[in-house]
């Protein structure tokens, strides 16, 4: 069946303007953030390649589809303004550099307890409940000193893991660093699936491989980073996506950000229709998190748009939807900072961290 093709639910065929402000919603002048509980754990299924064994995805249609996101529905006024500090509350704040040191983990931390600047806070009415990120994403040698800086706030710590980004080490070493990043309390861990066994429909050994990294998991959430740029076609993209939650995942992601082609709009589509598919079969919730090449507002609310369309209010949370993203945080507040005052300020301003 070709996936592009299928109907929407009624929901999302509303523009983005007809779901006012997501969880925070206008009150008078000000905006309040209203709090929403976590879902269940994915608990997967045996494999199943009849759910996706044949198949087909339009990619001109899901081209077209992905390009009406951005165009003609649009969010104004305080509503952008909700909208982007629910995208900011959905951020998982990531450094993933060579030169990552525990002070920087540290400053990243600060900036995840307080990603909007203290006046425009004020400015938007949220001082009594001011909005923190999603998570924080480090390499599992820098989960230690993120928790530490973290501590009380609430704020889960996320760890890349299993030979970042290629995927491509021995998998009792992978395993292994699951293990470490765990037990340095992580409560998030974002692997990366080897790309050779989508390419050779080798469905099983994916299958196995991410079920295997699940339970190395334990109690923390296990996010399977596909690398969609490398999977060469959509079809690829949606398999991963079935297999990846039928092992158990609790979100499938697009990239590394380390990909030549990161994050896109219809790679995203394929995805989450996947995920949608995926729901239907089983009746579990699994996320979504974007990454890579997502660095404005304007891609927040294109992304915010997609899962509001495409799955509804519930994808609108941390629980089930975040973005992983740096910079991106930086031009939100300034959007934020031109909406309570009227003018745009340098880039340098809104430094972020």
């Amino acid at each position: 069946m070709d996936k592009t093709e299928q109907g929407t639910p009624a929901a999302s065929k509303k523009s983005a303007s007809a779901t006012p402000a997501l969880s925070v919603v206008s009150t008078g002048s000000a905006l309040t953030v209203l709090g929403h509980g976590a879902h269940a754990r994915n608990p997967g299924t045996v494999l199943k390649p009849e759910w996706f064994e044949n198949v087909q995805v339009n990619l001109s249609a899901t081209e077209r589809r992905a390009a009406t996101l951005g165009g003609r529905r649009t969010v104004k006024k305080e509503y952008q303004a909700a909208w982007l500090v629910k995208a900011v509350q959905c951020i998982d704040l990531t450094t993933l550099a060579g030169d990552d040191t525990p002070g920087r983990v540290h400053r990243l931390a600060l900036k995840a307890r307080r990603p909007i600047r203290e006046d425009i806070v004020v400015a938007l009415g949220l001082a009594d409940a001011p909005p923190t990120v999603g998570a924080v994403c480090v390499y599992p040698t820098m989960v230690a000193p993120a928790v530490k800086a973290l501590k009380g706030s609430g704020i889960p710590v996320a760890s890349v893991a299993t030979g970042f980004p290629a995927g491509l080490t021995p998998l009792p070493q992978r395993l292994a660093e699951i293990r470490y990043a765990v037990d340095q309390g992580a409560g998030e861990i974002d692997i990366v699936i080897n790309r050779a066994q989508v390419l050779t429909q080798d469905w099983n050994a994916l299958y196995d491989e991410v079920k295997a990294m699940r339970e190395a998991c334990g109690e923390a959430h296990l996010k399977a980073i596909l690398a969609t740029g490398d999977l060469k076609t959509l079809r690829n993209v949606y398999k991963a996506s079935m297999v990846a939650m039928m092992a158990g995942a609790d979100f499938i992601k697009t990239s590394t950000g380390k990909e030549d082609v990161n994050a896109t709009l219809p790679v995203s589509l394929t995805m989450i229709r996947a995920l949608r598919d995926y729901g239907e079969f089983t009746g579990e919730m699994v996320g979504f998190k974007p990454a890579g090449g997502l660095r404005t507002a304007k891609d927040a609310l294109s992304w915010l748009t997609l899962m509001n369309e495409e799955l509804g209010r519930p994808w609108l949370e941390p629980n089930l939807f975040r973005i992983g993203a740096s910079s991106m945080l930086a031009d939100i507040e300034r959007q934020l900072e031109h909406f309570v005052t009227g003018r745009y300020s340098a880039l340098t301003h809104h430094a972020l961290a």
